[in-house]
């Protein structure tokens, strides 16, 4: 019996190594393909805190954590199995929709362009959009449905490049470590971008507390006046990083698909430039390929906006109001 008992002991421990070995090889993974997202990650750190402007202070966090439950609940609700569906029936579409959502992360970024150089021009095209929300109550319902849309496309190219960076295995294992990448990027973004929008309360307090030092005092001074100079530095990095992320995936799709000519092209004007100064190589071609891939983001959110605005907005509001009357239909 009691042999039989050292047994089983034996087994579990054999099983539980077993366990840990899986778990520790999840993690790893996790790890490794969180890092190839990281310029997406950065573009949707920086793009976030702009939706919280000129809300009041109460409702910062409030907005904050309802997209935060927005992109989590699109990351492992739609999009982690979606990408598992196609990735195991229908791989070959993988890289055209990751083109099409890079392609949407270009309009974006060159409408906030457009926004910066001519603001009328922006608030026409705004109004031809109408609203994103598919019945806003309030501004803050509009804000938080124009966020997550736009999370929605970082997040579906976040969980496609942390798919491709998995090697072959077990659908379970994949769909595991997509699961803990989703969550960690999700809790890491939006935890950082909170910090950043109560930055200048926690400033506030410093500056008008009696029992800071001179220095805590200074420095919650230092905080209330640097945060709309950081807003803004982020806003303007969130706007480049859209652009260069979508432009950046259209190049790559484009060597997919395209003539071999183009990506001969870009590596060429980058070895160029690298070969004039050896020591810095590595760091001039990756910002002479990142420059190119904005260009080409530009280009193409400044071609898509009036597609946008005579296709796709006038398609949109049609959609619209037929869910709209279905919705009424279905509560009557």
């Amino acid at each position: 019996m009691s042999i039989g008992l050292i047994g089983l002991l034996d087994d579990v421990a054999a099983i539980a190594k077993v366990a840990a070995a899986s778990l520790d090889d999840v993690a790893s993974q996790a790890a490794k393909a969180g890092a190839k997202a990281a310029g997406v990650v950065i573009d949707d750190t920086a793009v976030t805190p702009g939706y919280v402007i000129g809300f009041e202070p109460k409702r910062e966090l409030p907005i904050v954590g309802r997209i935060a439950a927005g992109s989590l609940r699109n990351k492992l609700l739609i999009l982690l199995p979606a990408a598992l569906v196609l990735s195991y029936f229908l791989p070959w579409t993988i890289t055209p929709l990751l083109m099409l959502g890079g392609a949407y992360l270009c309009y974006e970024g060159a409408e906030k362009v457009l926004e910066a150089v001519m603001p009328h021009r922006a608030h026409h095209h705004e109004a031809q959009l109408g609203t994103v929300a598919l019945n806003a109550q309030s501004v803050e319902d509009e804000k938080v449905a124009s966020a997550i849309k736009t999370d929605f496309i970082l997040s579906a190219e976040i969980m496609a490049i942390t798919l491709a960076a998995l090697p072959a295995g077990s659908i379970w294992k994949q769909a595991l470590v997509l699961a803990v990448v989703a969550i960690g990027i999700t809790v890491a973004v939006y935890g950082v971008v909170a910090l950043i929008v109560k930055a200048d309360d926690v400033g506030v307090t410093l500056a008008r507390s009696d029992s800071a030092s001179f220095v805590g005092r200074a420095l919650g001074r230092g905080i209330v006046r640097g945060m709309p100079m950081l807003l803004k530095v982020l806003s303007v990095i969130g706007t480049a990083a859209m652009i260069w992320v979508g432009g950046g995936i259209i190049l790559h799709g484009v060597e997919v698909y395209g003539p071999p000519e183009i990506h001969h092209a870009v590596k060429t004007a980058a070895e160029a430039v690298a070969h004039v100064f050896p020591s810095l190589a590595a760091i001039l071609e990756w910002a002479v390929e990142a420059a190119i891939s904005g260009i080409i983001g530009l280009l193409i959110g400044a071609a898509a906006i009036p597609a946008v605005g005579f296709v796709f907005a006038p398609a949109w509001k049609s959609l619209k109001r037929l869910l709209q009357r279905r919705q009424d239909m279905s509560a009557r």
